[in-house]
Parts: structure tokens; C-alpha cells; sequence
């Protein structure tokens, strides 16, 4: 075979999906990781790489963080896409998002939250992070970025961005979150919970208790009310144990899994 026959040949079985470096198996459920505010799909990462190396076709979806019933409807979107089982994986937010698009797909089989929220109908995220002592979020964003289709956006103040956030990441990578940060708007926030998923699918929570946007006392109360089939605990973790701890979280997101 010539130089180019063999060129032309590989780039075939690319394109074809022949040669892979590590084939989906059937009879995994497709995992789908859902960010949440002042993050991006890339905090998913090292979870990723994990998951993907043991077989699991994964999907980290980019929410947009404008309101809970439209993030909801974009992940249902995503969701619907898929054939066969899913696991949800919700991070911060991202829980609440993961709660409402959950709703009405029978191929979702399991809820995972890391560092999230798992708020009851009629619940706001911005409320239950503050019924319990601890976080210090407030303090730590930026000035709000008025938008001109009313509303405001919010940031964490960048100088203040890993000592919040990520306080267990190394400074280089945290200064690079910093700016890639994700905005969320106030209202997304603010806005209520319909009736959760979790109270009819099994979840999963995992979390640090060095959280500072979520108190860890909240997040214990939620994965109690939840029911949580498993809770990890990591010690001195951040909001962003994802990133972190992306063995823990992996292997709390396979046992969902199976």
C-alpha cells in the first residue's frame, strides 16, 4: 500500500468511528454534566477524561444561566437527544436545572449532585443557600453587569475568584477559571422551583465541606431531604470538587451509573 492509499485509509476509519481509543460500551448509560454558575463545561474535564477512559459516553452540556425554566428546557433538549439511558450530573445551579429537565424522560435513571442544589418546589437557589451560616458568596461578587433586555448579570469578583471558588485549585488554573467565568443572571437565582425529579428518581450527592457558596450544612440538609442514596463528604473541599476531586466525583457518578 502507498504512502497516501495509507493516508487516505486512516482517515477513513476516522471518519467512520473504526478506530477509537476507547469505544462507548452499549450497556453504559450516557452521562450528562450540567455547570453551573461562574464555571463553564470545561470544569468537567478531569471527570470526563475518567468516565470516557471506563466506556461511558459523556456530554457535558453548555447551560446557559439565564433562568431555571429555560436552562431546563435546553438540558430536557439535550436529554431527548439521546438514545437510551441517562444519568444526570448537575454541579452548583446546575442542580436545580438537572431537578426540572429530568421531568418526563423515562430514559433517565439516575440524578448525581456535586456541590448542588436540589431545591423543593417553590424554592429559589438564592434562598436556600442562605438558610444556613457559612456561605460567603455575597461579598465576593462583582459589581452587576446591568443588560440592556433588563436584568442583571453577576460575576465573582475576579481578585476574589479562587479564595471563594476554588480555594483547593492551583492559583494558575483558578486565574484562568477567573476570566472564563460564566455569568449568571439574578433572576435565574431568584426564580422558583417546580416539583424536583429527585423526589422520584434516585440521586446522589458529593460535596466539600469547605464550600463557601453553598454552605455545607445546607448541602447535608438537601441530600437528607433528597433522600440520597449515597452522600460523599470530601474533606476541605471547594465549590469545585469536580475539578479537585475528579476521582471522587467520578466514581460517585459510575455507582449512579450502574
Amino acid at each position: 500500500m502507498s504512502k497516501l492509499s495509507a493516508v487516505v485509509a486512516l482517515a477513513a476509519s476516522l471518519f467512520s468511528g473504526s478506530v477509537v481509543a476507547q469505544p462507548a460500551k452499549s450497556d453504559h448509560p450516557t452521562i450528562v454534566l450540567v455547570h453551573g454558575a461562574f464555571a463553564d463545561s470545561s470544569s468537567w474535564n478531569g471527570v470526563v477524561s475518567i468516565l470516557q477512559s471506563k466506556g461511558y459516553k459523556t456530554v457535558a452540556a453548555a447551560n446557559p444561566l439565564r433562568s431555571v425554566s429555560s436552562d431546563a428546557r435546553y438540558v430536557s433538549d439535550v436529554v431527548a437527544s439521546i438514545a437510551g439511558p441517562v444519568v444526570l450530573v448537575g454541579h452548583s445551579y446546575g442542580g436545580q436545572v438537572i431537578s426540572t429537565a429530568a421531568k418526563g424522560h423515562a430514559n433517565v435513571k439516575s440524578l448525581v449532585y456535586v456541590a448542588a442544589f436540589a431545591p423543593e418546589a417553590g424554592e429559589a437557589v438564592a434562598a436556600l443557600a442562605g438558610k444556613f451560616p457559612g456561605g460567603t458568596l455575597g461579598a465576593a461578587l462583582a459589581p452587576p453587569v446591568k443588560l440592556a433586555s433588563g436584568g442583571v448579570d453577576l460575576y465573582i469578583d475576579q481578585a476574589k475568584f479562587r479564595e471563594q471558588f476554588a480555594h483547593d485549585v492551583p492559583a494558575a488554573n483558578t486565574a484562568l477559571m477567573a476570566a472564563g467565568q460564566r455569568p449568571i443572571t439574578e433572576a435565574a437565582l431568584t426564580e422558583k422551583s417546580g416539583e424536583p425529579a429527585w423526589k422520584s428518581l434516585p440521586s446522589y450527592f458529593v460535596y466539600g465541606d469547605g464550600d463557601k457558596n453553598i454552605p455545607a450544612k445546607a448541602l447535608h440538609f438537601m441530600a437528607g431531604r433528597a433522600n440520597s442514596k449515597h452522600t460523599v463528604v470530601v474533606s476541605g473541599a471547594s465549590h469545585v470538587v469536580m475539578v479537585s476531586e475528579p476521582q471522587v466525583v467520578a466514581e460517585l457518578i459510575e455507582e449512579a451509573a450502574k
